[in-house]
């Protein structure tokens, strides 16, 4: 592979997911990559690239993006923002809500499922608290495929031991062979879709909370503070937005703003003047644009 094969590959990156991969990573393009060249009879990395320079390589072009922003995931990763939502975040919103008792959730990276699936079982847990409750969870991410995985609920032992205790798994899951499926009634609590974070999705909202996590760390700076404001215009006034450990609205937008004593929970900064536009590659041609969410590493 080329320079310019991969400068071209970093700048579809950019335009398709809003992935930013540094001068370095040519490693990792090749050992995602490679498997799609030969998959579709090409020898090498660069004429995979002329491929997608060619008209009528749109399938080719979405397998490509698939390819780089899929990323692993577990149960209950990180473990402190499932707490916060138990102990803090669902109550806060019980309370809150106890007139319309309904409560809308966002995963706006959901990958292979298991963040929805671990949000819905700490919902199925709380039991009689939720007698009444109209919760409607939707989780999307860009890959059709890990889309599809999640929709399925079918787990490896290894997938299912990452982060999962025994009793949710003895509880929530059925063995077939070597292995698990969620049940069927965990799988029904969560609508999957399709959705890209650089294209619109106002029709989503509006969200009581809103779970990004491991996704902005992906985008420069400009795309972080664009995809904060508008997570912020489809999230209720006094709702909540959940980041990953290494992500944060400090320094970037005034949106959101920190909850005090909850590490990477934010709320609606609901005073706040809107950020000036900047210039993120948001308006890409129609033709180009996928359909589809960043598939986070949650």
């Amino acid at each position: 592979m080329t320079p310019f094969d991969y400068d071209f590959l970093r700048r579809l990156l950019k335009d398709r997911s809003g992935l930013m991969l540094s001068a370095d990573k040519e490693y990792l393009v090749e050992s995602r990559l490679l498997p799609i060249a030969r998959k579709n009879n090409l020898g090498s990395l660069s004429e995979l690239v002329q491929k997608l320079k060619a008209p009528g390589s749109e399938n080719l072009l979405v397998a490509v993006v698939e390819a780089m922003t899929t990323n692993e995931t577990f149960f209950l990763r990180d473990k402190v923002p499932f707490d916060h939502f138990r102990n803090s975040i669902i109550p806060s919103l019980l309370k809150s809500r106890e007139s319309k008792r309904k409560l809308r959730i966002w995963c706006a990276a959901a990958s292979t499922g298991q963040e929805p699936y671990s949000l819905a079982m700490c919902l199925k847990d709380m039991g009689p608290r939720l007698d009444g409750w109209r919760i409607e969870m939707v989780a999307t991410d860009l890959s059709m495929e890990v889309l599809d995985k999640a929709k399925a609920g079918v787990y490896s032992q290894f997938e299912v031991q990452r982060g999962l205790p025994i009793q949710m798994l003895l509880k929530y899951f059925t063995q077939t062979g070597e292995t698990w499926q969620i049940s069927q009634e965990i799988r029904s609590m969560v609508q999957y879709r399709t959705l890209n974070l650089l294209g619109d999705f106002t029709s989503l909202g509006p969200f009581d909370l809103v779970f990004c996590r491991n996704v902005l760390i992906y985008f420069d700076q400009p795309t972080k503070v664009e995809v904060l404001e508008r997570i912020r215009k489809i999230t209720e006034p006094d709702g909540f937005l959940v980041l990953g450990a290494a992500e944060t609205v400090v320094g970037l937008t005034d949106a959101f703003k920190p909850v005090p004593d909850q590490r990477g929970v934010y709320a609606p900064n609901v005073g706040a003047a809107p950020a000036k536009p900047a210039s993120t590659g948001f308006a890409m041609p129609a033709t180009q644009r996928l359909a589809a969410n960043f598939g986070g590493n949650r």
